[in-house]
């Protein structure tokens, strides 16, 4: 893990552009911000200066008009001054608020709107959990960076070259003890980030993902721990996880120990040659008790934003670790995407055609399909059936355009579905899966999510033609009632008829069912059946069954095998062919059913 990571370009490298394209989004704020905190420092940067000029007054004597005068003016720059630094910096911090809260909705936005559009492998491949984690670790991160940056790196920038030019003009000597070492602690604190605490920071929040993506897994499949008891199990697991968190966390804070043991060396050092320095130019009668004040208050100023500056880089490069996967979010590829000129699509009466189309999945050397062809009337009734890996959930998903093909095209009412945008076309096929997902919404929510806007009447007649408005209105809440996460509070046949009536809600030209009575109980079976029957009136339906009752009464039934179409046919025709693919399924199955009818 370690050296595939030191491989990958410096985060920093990354992120960095990427937050700052993001300020150049608000450039009235950012400029704002960095002028209110730049300016405030400059005035910081002038108070050892007058506070030179005033103990020089004070030495003088009261009994000096001049010097009287001289004090009062200097005690005056020094309030001017003061004044000044409070009301800009007042103004950065009101300003960079809403700056970096427009920042962080933006940037977590835009990742969300990215995941929701990744391909289909993309999720299969990735933890929910991880990748929540990802998101929101990244903007809070975010916020980080830009106190970070704005009302702390630049400042101190600032001020380091400012004392080193106000320095050097009076003592060159002192200007360039200063200018080398401050040179030689910012060169030593990003050398160490980079080169030593970054590389472990790295895996550490790799490894914090993991723990998010853990936790998730187990937390959303419950259910199934529960019914195995294997809490115990999961607890090792995460244990496990945890404890390898742990470890690489521990490295990484020894790090950021390390690297702020070797700041403050360094500090005592610099702190050493600049007072030694001010003490041998007073000695050699060149520098005025005002000008030792003068260079005492500067080397404090400077003392305490190089101590801070070394913190600001450890937040920096923390902060920059933290955005790392958020950022390659963005920069993942979508999969699927619209053609430039991709138009809604007009779907009107489903015709659906797969002409020569030819697709293999990422990483298999075979395609699934070599120069498919099939032709699906307006308003057919189509049954696809045929052995696990055969081909027919592929289909769907290709007709859905869940993936592209490799070759050839796939036409509904002559339409390229790969030229229309996906949201147009998907919003116009409705489809009842064979573990119907949820939201943890209302119940109303959930129907309507087909067709966001649709009156309370609306939903009832639909779970009224789905068979679902009597188990929901013997609800406590009805239509109001929350179904917990992927509809856990409701059974099978339950989540089976909402999403039927989500389905009757869109009023789809296309419809695809897939498995949608499997695993049910005789009587959820014969409800969603009647529904089902109701539901593909008047439309082009693809109806998935591994259950061969499910299609009997399809126009057309179309039996996969490796990939092609080995048969089509009605049930009848099907079943009467010898030897037939069709036929031996549908005996199978009439054989399991007899057996297990007689065992009852």
């Amino acid at each position: 893990m370690t050296t595939a990571t030191t491989k990958r370009p410096a985060a920093i490298r990354i992120v960095l552009p990427f937050v700052f394209r993001h300020w150049l989004e608000q450039p009235l704020r950012a400029a704002i911000v960095t002028a209110g905190f730049l300016g405030a420092t400059a005035a910081d940067l002038f108070m050892p200066v007058y506070s030179g000029h005033l103990v020089d007054a004070l030495t003088a004597g009261a009994a000096s008009p001049d010097a009287r005068q001289a004090a009062l003016l200097a005690f005056g720059a020094i309030v001017g001054l003061g004044l000044l630094s409070v009301i800009l910096r007042l103004v950065g911090i009101q300003t960079i608020v809403p700056f970096t809260l427009q920042s962080m909705s933006d940037i977590g936005q835009r990742a969300f709107m990215r995941v929701q559009r990744f391909s289909t492998d993309w999720h299969a491949n990735s933890f929910a959990g991880s990748t929540v984690r990802k998101i929101t670790r990244g903007m809070w991160a975010l916020d980080v960076l830009n106190d970070t940056v704005l009302m702390a790196l630049l400042p101190s920038v600032v001020v380091l070259f400012g004392s080193m030019i106000l320095l050097g003009l009076h003592w060159p000597q002192l200007g360039a003890v200063v200018a080398v070492g401050a040179v030689i602690y910012v060169a030593m604190t990003m050398a160490f980030q980079i080169g030593y605490v970054a590389p472990a920071a790295r895996i550490s929040n790799a490894w914090d993902t993991k723990v998010g993506g853990t936790l998730a897994d187990a937390l959303t499949c419950n259910a199934v721990v529960k019914s195995f008891g294997a809490e115990v199990r999961e607890d090792i697991r995460l244990g496990g996880v945890i404890g390898r968190w742990r470890r690489r966390v521990r490295r990484t804070w020894f790090r950021y120990n390390h690297t702020g043991a070797a700041q403050l060396l360094v500090l005592l050092c610099f702190r050493a040659s600049v007072i030694g320095g001010a003490i041998l130019l007073w000695a050699a009668g060149r520098a005025t008790p005002g000008d030792v004040t003068y260079v005492l208050t500067s080397y404090y100023i400077i003392h305490a934003y190089l101590r801070d500056v070394g913190m600001h880089i450890n937040n920096l490069q923390r902060s920059v670790n933290d955005m790392e996967e958020l950022v390659a979010i963005h920069a993942e590829p979508l999969g699927i995407v619209d053609a430039v000129d991709a138009k809604p699509i007009d779907i009107e009466g489903g015709r659906i055609v797969f002409d020569n189309v030819t697709f293999h999945y990422g990483g298999h050397r075979r395609p699934l399909y070599d120069g498919l062809s099939i032709d699906i009337d307006a308003g057919e009734r189509v049954g696809l059936v045929g052995r696990s890996g055969s081909g027919k959930t592929t289909f769907v998903k290709l007709l859905q355009r869940l993936y592209d093909v490799s070759g050839g095209k796939i036409l509904i009412d002559g339409q390229d579905i790969s030229k229309a945008t996906q949201q147009s076309l998907r919003s116009q096929i409705a489809i009842v899966q064979q573990e119907p997902i949820l939201f943890h919404r209302t119940l109303a929510e959930n129907i309507a999510y087909g067709r966001p806007g649709a009156s309370m009447e609306a939903i009832e007649q639909a779970a009224r033609l789905a068979n679902a408005h009597d188990f929901i209105m013997r609800l406590p809440k009805g239509y109001g009632t929350l179904v917990g996460e992927r509809g856990v509070k409701l059974s099978g046949g339950e989540r089976q008829r909402v999403a039927l009536a989500r389905a009757f809600l869109a009023d789809a030209p296309v419809l695809i069912l897939d498995e949608a009575t499997s695993s049910l109980d005789s009587e959820s079976e014969a409800l969603i059946q009647q529904a089902m029957e109701r539901l593909m009136k008047g439309r082009t339906s693809i109806v998935i069954a591994h259950r061969l009752s499910t299609v009997r009464s399809m126009d057309r039934i179309l039996v996969f095998d490796r990939g092609e179409i080995a048969e089509q046919g009605t049930h009848e025709v099907l079943a009467a062919r010898p030897n037939g693919i069709y036929r031996s399924l549908f005996e199978r199955q009439a054989t399991e059913f007899g057996q297990i009818a007689a065992a009852e």
